[in-house]
């Protein structure tokens, strides 16, 4: 399938590991269609943890060289054709320019011209403050893809994405990933966030990945500098595994080929 009369899918994220975490299911299952899947990660994850704290920290310049290589190792199992990186720095997403950040995104739009794009929601799942900011500055990039903006370093022409999603956990779903894994939590602004899970009925959009969850899992594994605090995941059943990544949930909050109240069970409906 050609990149110029194919599917091309796009996936927006925060740091490394969120692809195989939050949407590794739907990247799976797409690649292994045909998909021409692709990825942009605005940091390094610099400042995230290093394994079980029983070896020193390499400092964050070093732990990013080395979370770089483990997001181009996920995806590479999760069959993600193109990783792009926006160089900004972990935990400082929220700080970054607006023009600048969504001029970023919208050139790799213009690039790698996908019809559909995926982020985080507007809570940043449990409040992650870098989660928000990457799903404001997406909304933002697909404005400007699609506007007669001059982008720096790009000589693309404009591009307009047809359809834009959320991820949208409900709270069957959460409950099974704080079941599994922990219950996820952070403080900001001495203001305790967690987890924000979507009624049910405003899920529009629900991919079935069960296939796939052996990739999934794979693909967290290859987050080896996380392994410390994912470790409890290598404890579950097939069962579980297949029932935490199989399912995954959107809100379609831009479509330009279709809509209504029925729930879609795949991100390219009327463009198939």
């Amino acid at each position: 399938m050609s990149r110029l009369d194919g599917l091309r899918l796009m996936c927006v994220t925060a740091h490394p590991d969120d692809e195989s975490l939050g949407f590794g299911g739907t990247l799976a299952r797409y690649a292994a269609e045909g998909v021409e899947v692709s990825l942009v990660v605005a940091t390094r994850g610099e400042r995230g943890r290093f394994g079980d704290g029983s070896k020193p920290h390499p400092g964050p310049e070093a732990l990013g060289r080395i979370r770089e290589a483990e997001v181009r190792a996920a995806a590479e199992v999760l069959g993600i054709r193109h990783v792009r990186f926006l160089d900004y720095l972990d935990a400082e997403l929220d700080q970054a320019d607006p023009q600048e950040a969504t001029g970023r995104i919208a050139r790799e739009m213009r690039a790698l011209r996908p019809q559909v794009v995926l982020t985080f929601d507007q809570y940043g799942a449990y409040g992650h403050p870098d989660h928000i900011a990457i799903s404001q500055f997406t909304s933002g990039a697909v404005l400007r893809a699609a506007s007669q903006d001059v982008l720096p370093d790009s000589d693309d022409a404009p591009h307009q994405v047809q359809k834009l999603y959320h991820v949208a956990w409900t709270d069957r779903t959460w409950k099974q990933y704080q079941d599994a894994f922990k219950a996820l939590r952070m403080t900001v602004d001495e203001v305790v966030r967690s987890s924000v899970a979507w009624p049910d009925w405003s899920v529009t959009t629900t991919t079935d990945a069960h296939d796939h969850w052996e990739t999934v899992w794979a693909a967290v594994q290859c987050h080896e500098t996380q392994m410390g605090q994912y470790g409890v995941l290598a404890a579950l059943t097939p069962e579980d595994h297949r029932a935490l990544w199989g399912p995954q949930e959107y809100y379609r909050v831009l479509s330009l080929v279709n809509g209504g109240r029925t729930r879609e069970r795949d991100v390219f409906e009327g463009l198939r």
